[in-house]
Protein backbone atom coordinates (compact mmCIF):
# COMPACT_ATOMS: atom_id res chain seq x y z
CA UNK A 1 0.00 0.00 0.00
CA UNK A 2 2.95 2.36 -0.45
CA UNK A 3 4.38 4.54 2.30
CA UNK A 4 2.72 4.69 5.70
CA UNK A 5 3.35 6.43 9.01
CA UNK A 6 1.86 6.02 12.47
CA UNK A 7 1.80 8.94 14.89
CA UNK A 8 0.90 8.94 18.57
CA UNK A 9 -1.30 11.95 19.34
CA UNK A 10 -2.47 11.56 22.95
CA UNK A 11 -1.11 9.32 25.71
CA UNK A 12 -2.35 9.52 29.33
CA UNK A 13 1.21 9.82 30.65
CA UNK A 14 1.56 13.06 28.65
CA UNK A 15 -1.98 14.42 29.12
CA UNK A 16 -3.03 16.87 31.87
CA UNK A 17 -3.83 14.92 35.02
CA UNK A 18 -3.35 11.60 33.21
CA UNK A 19 -6.56 12.07 31.22
CA UNK A 20 -7.24 9.29 28.73
CA UNK A 21 -8.44 10.70 25.39
CA UNK A 22 -9.94 8.39 22.77
CA UNK A 23 -12.58 8.00 20.06
CA UNK A 24 -11.57 10.87 17.79
CA UNK A 25 -14.05 12.47 15.41
CA UNK A 26 -12.55 15.31 13.38
CA UNK A 27 -14.50 18.11 11.70
CA UNK A 28 -13.60 21.24 9.73
CA UNK A 29 -15.56 24.14 11.22
CA UNK A 30 -15.24 27.87 10.53
CA UNK A 31 -11.80 27.65 8.96
CA UNK A 32 -10.30 25.34 11.55
CA UNK A 33 -9.94 21.62 12.19
CA UNK A 34 -11.47 20.37 15.45
CA UNK A 35 -11.27 16.95 17.05
CA UNK A 36 -13.91 15.65 19.45
CA UNK A 37 -12.86 13.03 21.97
CA UNK A 38 -14.16 10.92 24.83
CA UNK A 39 -12.08 10.72 27.96
CA UNK A 40 -11.84 10.40 31.72
CA UNK A 41 -10.46 13.45 33.47
CA UNK A 42 -7.69 12.23 35.72
CA UNK A 43 -8.24 8.67 34.48
CA UNK A 44 -11.35 7.90 36.53
CA UNK A 45 -15.08 8.61 36.77
CA UNK A 46 -17.74 8.95 34.10
CA UNK A 47 -16.38 9.79 30.66
CA UNK A 48 -16.99 13.19 29.13
CA UNK A 49 -16.54 14.69 25.66
CA UNK A 50 -13.62 17.04 25.08
CA UNK A 51 -12.12 18.91 22.13
CA UNK A 52 -8.76 19.62 20.56
CA UNK A 53 -7.89 21.79 17.57
CA UNK A 54 -5.25 22.62 15.02
CA UNK A 55 -4.16 26.21 14.44
CA UNK A 56 -6.62 28.16 12.24
CA UNK A 57 -5.80 27.68 8.57
CA UNK A 58 -3.79 24.48 9.13
CA UNK A 59 -4.44 21.47 6.94
CA UNK A 60 -5.57 18.23 8.58
CA UNK A 61 -2.59 16.53 10.17
CA UNK A 62 -1.60 13.90 12.72
CA UNK A 63 0.46 16.47 14.62
CA UNK A 64 -0.16 19.87 16.12
CA UNK A 65 -3.33 19.09 18.08
CA UNK A 66 -3.91 21.19 21.18
CA UNK A 67 -6.43 20.27 23.85
CA UNK A 68 -8.99 22.85 24.93
CA UNK A 69 -7.94 23.57 28.52
CA UNK A 70 -9.23 25.75 31.36
CA UNK A 71 -7.09 28.16 33.39
CA UNK A 72 -5.79 25.41 35.74
CA UNK A 73 -4.75 23.51 32.62
CA UNK A 74 -7.36 20.76 32.69
CA UNK A 75 -9.41 19.56 29.68
CA UNK A 76 -12.74 21.38 29.38
CA UNK A 77 -15.86 19.22 28.85
CA UNK A 78 -17.79 20.23 25.74
CA UNK A 79 -21.10 20.42 27.52
CA UNK A 80 -22.64 19.83 30.92
CA UNK A 81 -25.29 17.18 31.43
CA UNK A 82 -27.96 19.08 33.32
CA UNK A 83 -30.58 17.87 30.83
CA UNK A 84 -29.10 14.47 29.97
CA UNK A 85 -28.03 13.36 33.45
CA UNK A 86 -30.76 10.73 33.68
CA UNK A 87 -29.43 8.73 30.73
CA UNK A 88 -25.71 9.55 30.48
CA UNK A 89 -24.72 10.69 33.97
CA UNK A 90 -23.49 7.53 35.67
CA UNK A 91 -21.53 5.92 32.86
CA UNK A 92 -20.75 9.00 30.84
CA UNK A 93 -20.46 9.78 27.15
CA UNK A 94 -18.59 7.61 24.67
CA UNK A 95 -17.54 7.37 20.99
CA UNK A 96 -18.61 10.72 19.47
CA UNK A 97 -19.44 11.03 15.76
CA UNK A 98 -19.66 14.50 14.20
CA UNK A 99 -22.15 14.97 11.39
CA UNK A 100 -23.90 17.86 9.68
CA UNK A 101 -27.35 17.32 8.22
CA UNK A 102 -30.75 18.81 7.49
CA UNK A 103 -33.31 19.16 10.28
CA UNK A 104 -36.73 19.04 8.59
CA UNK A 105 -38.44 20.42 11.71
CA UNK A 106 -36.22 23.48 12.08
CA UNK A 107 -35.80 23.67 8.29
CA UNK A 108 -32.09 24.34 8.59
CA UNK A 109 -28.73 22.56 8.56
CA UNK A 110 -27.55 21.48 11.99
CA UNK A 111 -24.32 20.15 13.49
CA UNK A 112 -24.51 17.23 15.87
CA UNK A 113 -22.19 15.06 17.89
CA UNK A 114 -23.83 11.68 18.29
CA UNK A 115 -22.54 9.58 21.17
CA UNK A 116 -23.38 6.58 23.34
CA UNK A 117 -24.53 7.35 26.87
CA UNK A 118 -24.60 5.03 29.86
CA UNK A 119 -26.95 5.49 32.79
CA UNK A 120 -25.16 3.50 35.47
CA UNK A 121 -21.54 2.59 34.65
CA UNK A 122 -18.83 2.78 32.00
CA UNK A 123 -19.61 -0.65 30.59
CA UNK A 124 -23.21 0.06 29.65
CA UNK A 125 -25.84 -0.76 28.68
CA UNK A 126 -25.90 2.19 26.29
CA UNK A 127 -28.33 4.30 24.32
CA UNK A 128 -27.45 6.84 21.62
CA UNK A 129 -28.15 10.57 21.59
CA UNK A 130 -26.47 13.75 20.41
CA UNK A 131 -25.22 17.18 21.39
CA UNK A 132 -26.35 19.90 18.98
CA UNK A 133 -24.59 23.17 18.19
CA UNK A 134 -26.88 26.17 18.77
CA UNK A 135 -24.54 28.69 17.16
CA UNK A 136 -22.63 29.43 20.36
CA UNK A 137 -22.26 26.18 22.32
CA UNK A 138 -23.09 22.48 22.37
CA UNK A 139 -26.42 21.63 23.98
CA UNK A 140 -27.26 18.32 25.66
CA UNK A 141 -30.52 16.44 25.05
CA UNK A 142 -33.00 15.44 27.77
CA UNK A 143 -33.38 11.94 26.31
CA UNK A 144 -31.61 9.62 23.89
CA UNK A 145 -32.69 9.57 20.25
CA UNK A 146 -31.94 5.91 19.55
CA UNK A 147 -32.43 2.83 21.74
CA UNK A 148 -32.27 -0.94 21.29
CA UNK A 149 -35.60 -2.43 20.23
CA UNK A 150 -34.66 -5.88 18.89
CA UNK A 151 -34.01 -8.91 21.10
CA UNK A 152 -30.70 -9.55 19.35
CA UNK A 153 -29.45 -6.07 20.38
CA UNK A 154 -29.28 -7.28 24.00
CA UNK A 155 -30.59 -3.95 25.29
CA UNK A 156 -27.52 -1.89 24.33
CA UNK A 157 -26.53 0.21 21.29
CA UNK A 158 -23.27 2.16 20.94
CA UNK A 159 -20.30 3.06 18.68
CA UNK A 160 -22.43 5.25 16.35
CA UNK A 161 -20.95 6.37 13.02
CA UNK A 162 -23.17 8.65 10.95
CA UNK A 163 -23.37 10.44 7.64
CA UNK A 164 -26.12 12.55 6.12
CA UNK A 165 -26.85 11.35 2.59
CA UNK A 166 -29.77 11.42 0.16
CA UNK A 167 -32.01 13.23 2.65
CA UNK A 168 -31.44 10.78 5.50
CA UNK A 169 -29.35 10.45 8.63
CA UNK A 170 -27.65 7.07 8.19
CA UNK A 171 -26.12 5.29 11.14
CA UNK A 172 -23.89 2.25 11.54
CA UNK A 173 -23.63 1.10 15.15
CA UNK A 174 -22.81 -1.80 17.49
CA UNK A 175 -25.29 -3.75 19.61
CA UNK A 176 -24.60 -6.23 22.41
CA UNK A 177 -21.77 -6.10 24.91
CA UNK A 178 -18.05 -6.81 25.12
CA UNK A 179 -18.49 -8.54 28.45
CA UNK A 180 -20.77 -11.16 26.91
CA UNK A 181 -18.52 -11.46 23.83
CA UNK A 182 -21.56 -10.49 21.78
CA UNK A 183 -20.91 -7.80 19.18
CA UNK A 184 -23.40 -7.25 16.37
CA UNK A 185 -22.86 -4.49 13.84
CA UNK A 186 -26.10 -2.90 12.70
CA UNK A 187 -27.66 -0.15 10.56
CA UNK A 188 -30.64 2.21 10.75
CA UNK A 189 -31.68 5.50 9.13
CA UNK A 190 -34.00 8.40 9.87
CA UNK A 191 -35.39 11.50 8.17
CA UNK A 192 -34.50 13.77 11.10
CA UNK A 193 -31.86 11.75 12.98
CA UNK A 194 -33.95 11.91 16.12
CA UNK A 195 -37.02 9.73 15.68
CA UNK A 196 -38.79 7.58 13.10
CA UNK A 197 -35.78 5.30 12.69
CA UNK A 198 -36.08 2.50 10.16
CA UNK A 199 -36.14 -1.13 11.24
CA UNK A 200 -32.83 -2.02 12.86
CA UNK A 201 -30.98 -4.47 10.62
CA UNK A 202 -27.83 -6.53 11.02
CA UNK A 203 -25.10 -4.98 8.88
CA UNK A 204 -22.36 -7.63 9.16
CA UNK A 205 -22.15 -11.28 10.30
CA UNK A 206 -21.65 -11.24 14.10
CA UNK A 207 -18.82 -13.77 13.92
CA UNK A 208 -16.44 -11.33 12.20
CA UNK A 209 -16.53 -9.05 15.30
CA UNK A 210 -16.91 -5.81 13.34
CA UNK A 211 -16.73 -2.99 15.90
CA UNK A 212 -16.84 0.31 13.97
CA UNK A 213 -17.76 1.30 10.41
CA UNK A 214 -16.75 4.85 9.47
CA UNK A 215 -18.01 6.01 6.06
CA UNK A 216 -16.82 8.97 3.99
CA UNK A 217 -17.87 10.21 0.54
CA UNK A 218 -15.33 11.23 -2.07
CA UNK A 219 -15.95 11.99 -5.73
CA UNK A 220 -19.43 10.52 -5.71
CA UNK A 221 -18.25 7.18 -4.27
CA UNK A 222 -17.89 5.97 -0.71
CA UNK A 223 -15.00 4.58 1.29
CA UNK A 224 -15.12 3.06 4.76
CA UNK A 225 -12.61 1.96 7.36
CA UNK A 226 -13.70 -0.46 10.05
CA UNK A 227 -12.23 -2.37 12.97
CA UNK A 228 -12.35 -6.08 13.66
CA UNK A 229 -11.65 -6.85 17.31
CA UNK A 230 -10.70 -9.79 19.49
CA UNK A 231 -12.61 -9.98 22.77
CA UNK A 232 -11.39 -11.86 25.82
CA UNK A 233 -8.00 -13.18 26.88
CA UNK A 234 -7.22 -15.31 23.83
CA UNK A 235 -4.44 -14.14 21.47
CA UNK A 236 -5.62 -11.75 18.77
CA UNK A 237 -6.63 -13.39 15.51
CA UNK A 238 -4.86 -12.41 12.26
CA UNK A 239 -8.06 -10.63 11.18
CA UNK A 240 -7.93 -8.26 14.17
CA UNK A 241 -7.17 -4.68 13.16
CA UNK A 242 -8.32 -2.07 10.65
CA UNK A 243 -9.83 -2.74 7.23
CA UNK A 244 -10.81 -0.63 4.21
CA UNK A 245 -13.58 -1.13 1.66
CA UNK A 246 -15.56 0.95 -0.87
CA UNK A 247 -18.89 1.12 -2.68
CA UNK A 248 -20.87 3.26 -5.10
CA UNK A 249 -23.50 3.90 -2.41
CA UNK A 250 -23.50 3.77 1.42
CA UNK A 251 -25.15 0.36 1.61
CA UNK A 252 -26.90 -1.03 4.68
CA UNK A 253 -25.28 -4.48 4.50
CA UNK A 254 -21.58 -5.28 4.37
CA UNK A 255 -22.04 -7.81 1.57
CA UNK A 256 -22.93 -4.94 -0.82
CA UNK A 257 -19.58 -3.22 -0.20
CA UNK A 258 -16.36 -4.24 -1.94
CA UNK A 259 -14.12 -7.00 -0.66
CA UNK A 260 -12.09 -5.55 2.21
CA UNK A 261 -8.35 -4.92 2.47
CA UNK A 262 -6.60 -5.11 5.82
CA UNK A 263 -4.56 -1.94 6.47
CA UNK A 264 -3.43 -2.56 10.07
CA UNK A 265 -3.07 -5.74 12.10
CA UNK A 266 -3.03 -6.27 15.87
CA UNK A 267 0.71 -6.49 16.40
CA UNK A 268 2.16 -4.74 19.44
CA UNK A 269 3.90 -1.56 18.25
CA UNK A 270 4.95 -0.45 21.73
CA UNK A 271 2.40 2.33 22.14
CA UNK A 272 -0.58 0.57 20.57
CA UNK A 273 -1.95 -2.79 19.58
CA UNK A 274 -5.28 -4.08 18.33
CA UNK A 275 -6.52 -0.75 16.93
CA UNK A 276 -10.22 0.16 17.00
CA UNK A 277 -12.58 3.16 16.58
CA UNK A 278 -11.15 4.40 13.24
CA UNK A 279 -12.10 7.85 12.01
CA UNK A 280 -11.43 8.19 8.29
CA UNK A 281 -10.42 11.40 6.53
CA UNK A 282 -8.82 12.28 3.19
CA UNK A 283 -5.56 14.19 2.86
CA UNK A 284 -6.23 17.70 1.60
CA UNK A 285 -3.32 17.91 -0.85
CA UNK A 286 -2.09 14.35 -1.56
CA UNK A 287 -4.48 12.35 -3.79
CA UNK A 288 -5.49 8.91 -2.48
CA UNK A 289 -3.82 9.55 0.87
CA UNK A 290 -5.80 8.60 3.98
CA UNK A 291 -5.57 9.85 7.55
CA UNK A 292 -7.16 7.43 9.98
CA UNK A 293 -7.38 8.34 13.65
CA UNK A 294 -7.66 5.25 15.87
CA UNK A 295 -7.64 4.00 19.45
CA UNK A 296 -4.98 1.68 20.82
CA UNK A 297 -3.64 0.40 24.12
CA UNK A 298 -0.42 -0.81 25.66
CA UNK A 299 0.55 -2.71 28.80
CA UNK A 300 1.86 -0.74 31.77
CA UNK A 301 3.67 -1.66 34.98
CA UNK A 302 0.80 -0.38 37.10
CA UNK A 303 -0.59 -2.93 39.59
CA UNK A 304 -4.26 -3.83 39.51
CA UNK A 305 -6.78 -5.75 37.42
CA UNK A 306 -6.31 -3.60 34.28
CA UNK A 307 -2.60 -2.86 33.70
CA UNK A 308 -3.15 -1.06 30.39
CA UNK A 309 -3.22 2.51 29.09
CA UNK A 310 -5.30 3.78 26.18
CA UNK A 311 -3.76 5.91 23.44
CA UNK A 312 -4.94 7.85 20.40
CA UNK A 313 -2.98 7.70 17.16
CA UNK A 314 -3.16 8.38 13.44
CA UNK A 315 -2.31 6.12 10.52
CA UNK A 316 -1.40 7.82 7.25
CA UNK A 317 -1.41 5.49 4.26
CA UNK A 318 -2.34 5.23 0.60
CA UNK A 319 -5.91 4.25 -0.15
CA UNK A 320 -6.52 0.90 -1.82
CA UNK A 321 -8.29 1.62 -5.09
CA UNK A 322 -11.86 0.70 -5.88
CA UNK A 323 -12.05 -1.22 -9.15
CA UNK A 324 -14.83 -2.75 -11.16
CA UNK A 325 -13.88 -6.09 -9.62
CA UNK A 326 -14.26 -4.85 -6.03
CA UNK A 327 -17.21 -2.47 -6.22
CA UNK A 328 -20.78 -3.74 -5.88
CA UNK A 329 -22.78 -3.92 -9.06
Amino acid sequence: MGSRTETRIFDPKDSPGGTELLDASAAYRDGQWWMYLAGQAGGYGATQLFSASLAPGSTLSASGWRLTLDDPGQPVPLCGNQKSLAWDGGGGRHCPSHVKGWDPHKKTWVERLYYAGATENLWGPYTIGYLEWDGASWQDPPSPSFVANEDWEHGSVYEPNLIYHDGKWKMWYVAGSNQENCLIHCYAESQDGQSGWSKHVIFAPPEIKLFDFCVRERGGAFEAVFARVSVGTDPALPETGLWWCCADRPYSTLSEWSSATQIMDARDCGWHSGAWKPSLHFHESIPDRLLIFFDGLYRTDEPGPFPFAFTLGCLECDSPRCTSETTSE
